[in-house]
């Protein structure tokens, strides 16, 4: 299992995409730039499984976008205000999304009753394709479509384009309390979730 950093970071260093270092005249290449540099076809770029949890008093301000469910269902961001939200960035052909989604599942089922709310947000596929994928899991919560990136848009301060999956914990107020860039791992998103339902 692979260990986790944990970093406490102000709103203003919220893009946590590995930072690019640089020291006499060598710089580190961002592992998302060099995958995409890659041409490996492998059609996704994977998060490297960082963890960012973003403190209390540095969380800035409340996300807001607005999305429509795969059901038609509007929903603004307005409506998390009071409740726990998790948010999940995938579509059915990504091979992390769909090691995942058994662990999400299971996630759901465990908070739902403590008041946590799941969406997946699904960046590329049509309806079908989606409902297929979700059949296929046992997914049971809602999810935003998303092809016209308007949710990825909003929310690119915290997810790098094209960077699937990543999950975010919104606070009771909105605002995102943490973040996993790459395959949430059970464990740790387990803890990420409480600690928010617990603050």
């Amino acid at each position: 299992m692979r260990r986790r950093a944990f970093l406490k970071l102000g709103a203003g260093l919220a893009v946590g995409v590995p930072l690019v270092t640089a020291a006499a005249g060598c710089a580190v290449e961002d592992p998302l730039a060099a995958q995409a540099k890659a041409g490996d076809n492998k059609n996704y770029i994977a998060g490297d499984g960082s963890v960012t949890e973003y403190a209390a008093g540095q969380r800035g301000e409340p996300v807001e976008f607005s999305g429509t469910l795969f059901d038609g269902t509007t929903v603004p961001s307005s409506e998390f205000a009071g409740n726990v939200v998790v948010l999940n960035f995938w579509y059915a052909a990504c091979a992390p999304c769909r090691k995942e989604a058994p662990d999400l599942v299971e996630l759901h089922g465990m908070f739902e009753p403590e008041g946590a709310r799941f969406y997946g947000v699904n960046i590329r596929d049509e309806r079908s394709t989606a409902e297929a994928f979700e059949r296929s899991f046992g997914i049971n919560y809602p999810s935003f479509q998303d092809k016209d990136g308007g949710i990825l848009l909003a929310m690119t301060q915290f997810v790098p384009p094209s960077a699937v999956p990543t999950t975010l914990v919104l606070d009771r107020e909105g605002r995102v309390a943490a973040r996993i860039l790459g395959l949430a791992e059970k464990s740790t998103l387990k803890a990420l979730i409480s600690d928010t339902l617990a603050a």
